[in-house]
């Protein structure tokens, strides 16, 4: 059973940057493709980005391609989320999810944190 912690959201002025890190433990997280959603109030939980086993390859939304980078650490049990030049409508909880499958749909994610609070203001 794989536990996944996330840490790193809080306040940011529009145009900073914030890092996001969910921390794994309980399983073979290397065995695990990661990926990262957010839901804001009134809105459908929404996928941002995912990254394979090795770190090799990985995939993002339109909405924050470009923006949002995913990276992870192995050794460290850790995947990241940098977000940068954040805008108000980034306002969200962020959440780190596992699949055993590079996917962009939370139904085929195995685990997923309890989400970290995000809030950029204009």
């Amino acid at each position: 059973q794989l536990q996944l912690v996330e840490s790193g959201g809080g306040s940011v002025q529009a145009g900073g940057s914030l890092r996001l890190s969910c921390a794994a433990s309980g399983g073979t997280f290397s065995s695990y493709f990661m990926g990262w959603f957010r839901q804001a109030p009134g809105k459908a939980r929404e996928f941002l980005g995912s990254i394979s086993r090795s770190g090799g390859m990985s995939d993002y939304a339109d909405p924050v391609k470009g923006r949002f980078t995913i990276s992870r650490d192995n050794a460290k049990n850790t995947v990241y989320l940098q977000m940068n030049t954040l805008k108000p409508e980034d306002t969200a909880v962020y959440f780190c999810a596992a699949s055993r499958s590079l996917s962009r749909h939370l139904i085929e994610y195995n685990y997923r944190g309890q989400g970290t609070q995000v809030t950029v203001s204009s």
